[in-house]
Protein backbone atom coordinates (compact mmCIF):
# COMPACT_ATOMS: atom_id res chain seq x y z
CA UNK A 1 0.00 0.00 0.00
CA UNK A 2 0.93 3.46 -0.98
CA UNK A 3 0.08 6.57 0.72
CA UNK A 4 0.96 10.07 -0.28
CA UNK A 5 1.26 12.46 2.35
CA UNK A 6 -2.14 14.00 1.53
CA UNK A 7 -3.96 11.13 2.01
CA UNK A 8 -2.67 10.87 5.92
CA UNK A 9 -5.07 12.11 8.05
CA UNK A 10 -4.12 15.05 10.43
CA UNK A 11 -5.18 15.37 14.22
CA UNK A 12 -4.66 18.36 16.28
CA UNK A 13 -4.75 17.81 20.16
CA UNK A 14 -4.98 20.90 22.78
CA UNK A 15 -2.88 19.88 25.81
CA UNK A 16 -2.55 16.45 25.34
CA UNK A 17 -2.44 14.68 28.24
CA UNK A 18 -2.37 17.72 30.60
CA UNK A 19 0.56 19.55 28.34
CA UNK A 20 0.26 22.57 26.32
CA UNK A 21 -0.15 24.10 23.35
CA UNK A 22 -1.77 22.26 20.22
CA UNK A 23 -0.20 18.90 19.03
CA UNK A 24 -0.25 18.13 15.16
CA UNK A 25 -0.08 13.89 14.64
CA UNK A 26 -0.18 13.15 11.18
CA UNK A 27 -0.88 9.43 11.27
CA UNK A 28 1.04 7.76 8.36
CA UNK A 29 -1.11 4.79 8.69
CA UNK A 30 -4.15 3.91 11.01
CA UNK A 31 -4.56 1.25 13.35
CA UNK A 32 -6.67 -1.10 10.87
CA UNK A 33 -4.70 -0.30 8.08
CA UNK A 34 -1.76 -2.34 9.75
CA UNK A 35 -1.79 -6.39 10.02
CA UNK A 36 0.92 -6.43 13.17
CA UNK A 37 0.36 -5.25 16.93
CA UNK A 38 0.68 -1.12 16.36
CA UNK A 39 -1.24 1.34 17.92
CA UNK A 40 -0.14 4.14 16.33
CA UNK A 41 2.34 4.92 13.47
CA UNK A 42 2.78 8.77 13.52
CA UNK A 43 4.71 12.01 12.44
CA UNK A 44 3.95 14.61 15.61
CA UNK A 45 4.81 17.90 15.30
CA UNK A 46 5.50 20.07 18.68
CA UNK A 47 5.38 23.98 18.47
CA UNK A 48 7.64 26.07 20.09
CA UNK A 49 6.12 26.17 24.11
CA UNK A 50 4.12 22.80 23.31
CA UNK A 51 4.12 19.75 25.35
CA UNK A 52 2.91 16.02 25.59
CA UNK A 53 2.49 15.90 29.42
CA UNK A 54 3.10 12.31 31.38
CA UNK A 55 1.36 9.57 30.75
CA UNK A 56 1.88 5.59 31.22
CA UNK A 57 2.03 2.95 28.62
CA UNK A 58 0.95 -0.40 30.07
CA UNK A 59 0.98 -3.68 27.71
CA UNK A 60 2.36 -1.55 25.26
CA UNK A 61 5.77 0.63 24.82
CA UNK A 62 6.60 3.79 22.48
CA UNK A 63 9.13 4.88 20.76
CA UNK A 64 9.90 8.63 19.92
CA UNK A 65 12.37 8.81 17.10
CA UNK A 66 13.79 12.88 16.79
CA UNK A 67 13.22 13.54 13.72
CA UNK A 68 13.79 17.81 13.40
CA UNK A 69 14.36 20.63 16.36
CA UNK A 70 14.87 19.98 19.96
CA UNK A 71 13.12 17.74 22.59
CA UNK A 72 13.18 17.71 26.85
CA UNK A 73 12.23 13.86 27.49
CA UNK A 74 11.42 12.81 30.89
CA UNK A 75 11.75 9.18 30.69
CA UNK A 76 10.72 7.15 33.77
CA UNK A 77 11.55 9.75 36.15
CA UNK A 78 15.05 11.02 33.97
CA UNK A 79 15.37 13.95 32.21
CA UNK A 80 17.17 14.30 28.81
CA UNK A 81 17.55 16.64 26.18
CA UNK A 82 17.37 14.93 22.32
CA UNK A 83 18.65 16.09 18.99
CA UNK A 84 17.98 14.69 15.47
CA UNK A 85 18.91 10.89 15.26
CA UNK A 86 17.93 10.59 19.02
CA UNK A 87 15.52 7.87 20.19
CA UNK A 88 13.40 6.78 23.66
CA UNK A 89 12.07 3.59 24.17
CA UNK A 90 9.28 3.87 26.99
CA UNK A 91 6.98 0.74 28.37
CA UNK A 92 5.89 -1.69 30.98
CA UNK A 93 4.05 0.50 32.72
CA UNK A 94 6.81 3.26 33.01
CA UNK A 95 5.79 7.00 32.03
CA UNK A 96 7.11 9.71 30.20
CA UNK A 97 6.04 13.20 28.35
CA UNK A 98 7.97 14.88 25.71
CA UNK A 99 8.22 19.06 25.49
CA UNK A 100 9.32 21.15 22.71
CA UNK A 101 12.53 22.59 24.41
CA UNK A 102 13.81 24.96 21.15
CA UNK A 103 12.97 27.91 19.18
CA UNK A 104 11.81 25.71 16.22
CA UNK A 105 9.31 23.16 15.73
CA UNK A 106 9.71 19.43 17.13
CA UNK A 107 9.04 16.87 14.73
CA UNK A 108 9.41 13.24 15.59
CA UNK A 109 8.21 9.70 14.88
CA UNK A 110 6.16 8.26 17.41
CA UNK A 111 5.11 4.37 17.33
CA UNK A 112 3.22 2.46 20.04
CA UNK A 113 3.61 -1.20 20.39
CA UNK A 114 1.18 -3.93 21.97
CA UNK A 115 2.26 -7.06 23.48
Amino acid sequence: MIKTAEQMRVELRERMRGGTGTVQIMHVFEQEELQGKCRLLARVTLEPNTSIGPHPHDSEEEVYYILRGRARVMDDGQERELEPGDAVLTGGGRSHAIANAGDEPLEFMAVILTY
